[in-house]
């Protein structure tokens, strides 16, 4: 029985870890492609404001935004 605890401890240890790591990445990741510019997220943060049919898009699709992503 004390093994299985001991499993359980550290695989929670490790998925722990392993999730803090994916979190800093992915805010290490829009903090970069907001520091280049390629996406400013800023902007999305109106999304659930601005949701009428007829309001104005957030970001315009054209050619050169296509290849950036």
């Amino acid at each position: 029985m004390e093994t299985i605890r001991e499993i359980q401890a550290y695989a929670y240890i490790v998925a722990t870890i392993f999730l803090v790591v994916m979190m800093y990445s992915y805010l290490y990741h829009l903090y970069k492609a907001e520091k280049k510019g390629t996406r400013n997220y800023e902007q999305y943060g109106n999304i659930a404001l601005h949701d009428n049919i007829d309001d104005a898009p957030i970001e315009n699709r054209t050619p050169s935004n296509k290849e950036k992503e």
